[in-house]
C-alpha cells in the first residue's frame, strides 16, 4: 500500500494552550472507499481504541470550532471521520497539506453547525434530530427511515433544559431560551423511526456506512447515540465511539442483538451518506496519513 504522509497542523482549542512538544505529533490514516461512506467507515477503523471523552466540545467561554482527532464522544467521531471523507473527496486522488486542513476544517463546520455557521452556542447541533434535519438540508445526508420500513412518530424533546448542571452556557438566560427554542422545534417535528424489535427484519436494507441514530427510551430526549452501520461476516455491526467501552470499537454483537440487549434504546434512525454536490465520487487504492500537530 502507498501512503503519503501529510502534514496538518489542527489546534484543539477545547483545553488550554500549552508549549508543543514531540509527543503532540500524531497520526490520521484517511482511507479512501468507493463511496464517501465507505471511506468515512475505513478511516473510522483507523480511531479504533481512540478514548471516549464526554463534552470534550464544551471547554470555550465562546463557541468555536474544536477539533480533536485523539479522543471522541460519539457525535464528535461521526462529524470527524465525515469531514476527513468529505475532503478526501472534494480534493481527490492528491492534494497539499496547505490545501488539505482548510477544507476539513469548512466541512467539519457545515457538519456541526446549524447552516455551517457559527453563531453562538445555540447553533451548535447538539440534539442529534436537529443535526440529521439540519445535514440532510444541506445535502450531506438522506434521512432514508420510512424507505426502509420506519413508522412515524412524534416525542418532546427537553432534555438540556433539565439538564442545565451539564452545560455551563446554560446559565446565560439569552442562551437558555435559544435551546428551548431548538427543543420546541424538535418536539414540534415528526419523524420516522424503526423499533429495535423490528431492526433484524430490515437489516438487509441498510448499506456500508450509514449513519445509525439510536433513539432514547425515556422521556424527553430524542436520540442516545450515533454509530456507522458496518458489514461483517453477513450482519450488521456498529462502529462507533462507546462510553461502555470507554473507547472507539465495533460492537462484538451484531446491531440488531445489541439493540435488544439496552433497555435505554427504542430503535434507530437511519441516514444515508451522500456524496457532495457536483463531486464526481473517486476513490484512488492507497492511504493518506495525516500528520496532525496536536496542541493541548
Amino acid at each position: 500500500m502507498n501512503a503519503r504522509l501529510l502534514c496538518l497542523l489542527l489546534a484543539v482549542f477545547a483545553l488550554p494552550a500549552t508549549a508543543q512538544t514531540a509527543d503532540d505529533l500524531k497520526y490520521v490514516t484517511i482511507v479512501p472507499g468507493k463511496t464517501a461512506a465507505e471511506t468515512a467507515v475505513r478511516t473510522g477503523e483507523s480511531f479504533l481504541g481512540r478514548p471516549y471523552v464526554h463534552y470534550t466540545l464544551e471547554g470555550n467561554a465562546t463557541e468555536q470550532l474544536v477539533v480533536n482527532l485523539q479522543q471522541f464522544d460519539c457525535t464528535t467521531f461521526i462529524e470527524t471521520t465525515l469531514a476527513l471523507a468529505f475532503t478526501d473527496q472534494e480534493l481527490g486522488a492528491s492534494y497539499s497539506p496547505a490545501q488539505a486542513e482548510p477544507v476539513f476544517r469548512k466541512y467539519l463546520t457545515k457538519i456541526r453547525y446549524r447552516n455551517g455557521q457559527i453563531d453562538g452556542y445555540a447553533s451548535r447541533l447538539h440534539y442529534l434530530s436537529d443535526w440529521l434535519r439540519d445535514n440532510e438540508r444541506k445535502g450531506f445526508v438522506q434521512d432514508v427511515t420510512h424507505d426502509i420500513g420506519g413508522v412515524q412518530v412524534q416525542k418532546a424533546v427537553n432534555y438540556m433544559t433539565t439538564a442545565v448542571h451539564k452545560y455551563p452556557h446554560m446559565s446565560d438566560p439569552a442562551v437558555y431560551k435559544q435551546i428551548t427554542q431548538v427543543q420546541t422545534d424538535i418536539s414540534q417535528q415528526p419523524f420516522w423511526f424503526i423499533r429495535k424489535d423490528q431492526f433484524r427484519a430490515i437489516e438487509s436494507k441498510l448499506r456500508e456506512g450509514d449513519i445509525i441514530l439510536l433513539t432514547a427510551a425515556r422521556p424527553g430526549l430524542d436520540t442516545r447515540h450515533v454509530g456507522y452501520a458496518t458489514w461483517r461476516n453477513g450482519r450488521v455491526y456498529l462502529l462507533h465511539a462507546s462510553s461502555d467501552y470507554h473507547k472507539v470499537v465495533i460492537t462484538p454483537q451484531p446491531l440488531a442483538d445489541y439493540l435488544l440487549g439496552n433497555k435505554r434504546l427504542s430503535g434507530v434512525r437511519v441516514a444515508r451518506i451522500r456524496s457532495i454536490p457536483n463531486k464526481v465520487a473517486f476513490r484512488p487504492k492507497h492511504a493518506r496519513l495525516m500528520s496532525l500537530l496536536v496542541k493541548q
